[in-house]
């Protein structure tokens, strides 16, 4: 889809220049509302990807970017918009992205905070991105479970849920990382060394996610189908699959209050006042000046799949004559069968 620049509007005030980085970027209409209930404009929206670009710059560097557009501000419909419209200046990165079918799709790519704020021009409220990076979009780096707490649960289910999962993948040796996606749920991201292809990868977390199903059967799901659910928070692995896009930090949200998606820390977990949608444009820098990024190491944490594999292999014999008792059990009663993979010993 591609929407040509508007016409001058004069209640949203002239065009506005910001110096990024010594890029003279243009915010056109700088005084419309993209966020009337808040009362943030694109200024404010571009201002903010200014200021938080350098932090945010190291998750989405050389990712292709899906772009979620509210150009009448996000009380009004908006759009995910993939392929780079003619208009897009020529210093915006690109990258050809062969289709299923046929033809390509050519994306934008965020290699500078310039490209931040020309998007955030553009009325781009949140770049959603690859797991992978350039040059090989074939092999991710991020391993993603995306927990969608039912409608009306307390952010505690949310927050439990994280820690849970969280658990889950120590023990199978890979590091957790947390976002307030500022929405209704909780990101747990571990880094991995891109050296598998998308299948291996989204193999890995649909197994994760089977097994924590199965040991927390009360809590969490894997079931894809809403009436399957039953009340219990939804252990999402789709992010993990080839063209498959994520919220990364830092990104602005297409909520009333301009909610902002944040990196917590494990502690934070177990606080009452963490919600995941707890931080916005109006109060996010008061987090960001005193923790700065908490994902600053993560790359440094990345682990090799293969090792993962190694560890879910091993922590298997400990547990699977109990389990095929349980199987038993359950087939008689009904009850659901337990996770056999156990914790570390």
């Amino acid at each position: 889809m591609s929407v040509a620049p508007r016409a001058h509007d004069a209640a949203a005030g002239e065009p506005v220049a910001l110096d990024v980085d010594g890029r003279q970027v243009t915010v056109s209409r700088p005084r419309k509302l993209l966020f009337p209930a808040a009362g943030l404009s694109k200024l404010d929206l571009a201002r903010h990807y200014q200021r938080v670009g350098p932090l945010m710059l190291p998750h989405v560097r050389e990712r292709p970017v899906s772009m979620e557009r509210y150009p009448d501000g996000v009380a009004s419909e908006g759009f995910f918009h993939k392929d780079v419209p003619p208009h897009f200046p020529s210093w915006i990165a690109r990258v050809r992205v062969p289709r299923r079918s046929d033809g390509e799709t050519v994306y934008a790519v965020i290699d500078s905070v310039a490209t931040l704020v020309y998007l955030a021009d553009q009325a781009c409220v949140t770049p959603h991105v690859w797991t992978s990076r350039r040059p090989d979009l074939e092999r991710p780096d991020r391993l993603i479970f995306d927990l969608d707490p039912p409608p009306g649960a307390p952010p505690a289910v949310a927050r439990r849920a994280a820690r849970l999962v969280g658990d889950a993948l120590r023990c199978v040796g890979l590091v957790p990382y947390f976002l307030a996606t500022g929405k209704r749920g909780f990101h747990v991201v571990a880094p991995i060394h891109p050296t598998h292809k998308f299948e291996a990868v989204r193999a890995l977390a649909r197994e994760l996610a089977a097994r924590l199903a199965r040991r927390h059967h009360d809590e969490l799901t894997d079931a894809q189908r809403k009436a399957a659910r039953g009340g219990r928070v939804y252990v999402d692995v789709a992010r993990n699959g080839f063209a498959q896009t994520a919220v990364p930090p830092y990104a602005v949200r297409a909520t009333p209050k301009a909610s902002v998606a944040v990196p917590i820390g494990w502690n934070e977990l177990a606080r009452s006042s963490t919600r995941p949608d707890r931080f916005h444009l109006r109060n996010v820098w008061r987090r960001l000046g005193v923790v700065g990024d908490l994902w600053r190491a993560i790359d440094s944490d990345a682990r090799e799949l293969d090792d993962v594999r190694r560890r879910l292999v091993a922590l298997e014999p400990s547990g699977v004559s109990g389990a095929r008792r349980a199987k038993r059990r359950g087939a008689r009663s009904g009850s659901p069968e337990p996770d056999p993979s156990g914790r570390p010993r």
